[in-house]
């Protein structure tokens, strides 16, 4: 009950002190919305359903990382974040209280270029039932990744350039833009290491039914990836707790 109470009282003052701060209204809300506008009314309807999962991911990324980046770099420079690692709760639930405010609005964002398309294309055909659950995946571990960069610096900047690092790569890597199979052996080895290709492929599957890997590898590996992503977010902060 004791750590209950304290997941959910993380989780509101999270919300209420840090989702509008500017950081992640540039990087989590405006960057999302304005790459969504840009992409639907520059194509074709005919096009529309070929962006959707690129759009999809796209929101849910950048959503995510950029709320764990302002919360956590916040706490951390006002010595707040060490506060609550010395607090009397496991650091398995004020991890998932991290986190699970940057899936909600990560699954929240993912939605938005839903909306936007149904005013272009119909989508009836979408199998939403899987969309949910690949956009939940990918957003338990665009969050891990967040978390990871967020406790390895002290500043938003810092950890809004370090996220820009591997969140730009990540989307022309992933098979969103450019398939996979005609990029350069070496980076298609790369694009197997990242988490968004599967989840990408995924997407493709519910939408367009085109993916190319099984469903079956592609939800094992996204699970995979967030186990281990836990545990080394999970070290790392223990880490810098002994230091």
């Amino acid at each position: 009950m004791k750590n209950l109470i304290a997941f959910f009282n993380i989780l509101k003052k999270d919300i209420n002190n840090y989702y509008l701060k500017p950081p992640n209204i540039s990087w989590g809300i405006i960057f999302p919305l304005s790459w969504t506008l840009m992409q639907l009314l520059r194509c074709p309807d005919s096009n529309i359903l070929e962006l959707l999962p690129g759009l999809i991911s796209t929101s849910v990324l950048f959503g995510t990382t950029s709320m764990l980046a302002v919360t956590i770099t916040f706490e951390r420079s006002g010595r707040s974040f060490e506060r609550l690692l010395l607090a009397p709760i496991s650091l398995n639930t004020l991890m998932l209280a991290k986190i699970t405010g940057t899936i909600l609005f990560g699954i929240f964002n993912a939605f938005v270029p839903v909306i936007f398309a149904g005013f272009f294309i119909d989508l009836s055909g979408v199998n939403w039932l899987m969309v949910f659950a690949v956009v939940f995946l990918i957003a338990v571990t665009s969050s891990l990744m967040g978390l990871l960069v967020a406790v390895s610096v002290e500043q938003v900047f810092e950890a809004q350039t370090l996220s820009n690092f591997f969140r730009f790569p990540m989307l022309f890597l992933c098979g969103l833009f450019i398939p996979v199979s005609n990029l350069p052996l070496f980076l298609r080895i790369v694009s197997y290491c990242i988490p968004l290709t599967y989840g990408a492929d995924l997407l493709k599957g519910a939408i367009n039914n085109n993916n190319i890997l099984s469903e079956k590898l592609s939800f094992s590996m996204l699970i995979i990836f967030s186990i281990a992503l836990f545990i080394i977010s999970r070290y790392n902060i223990e880490k810098n707790k002994s230091k």
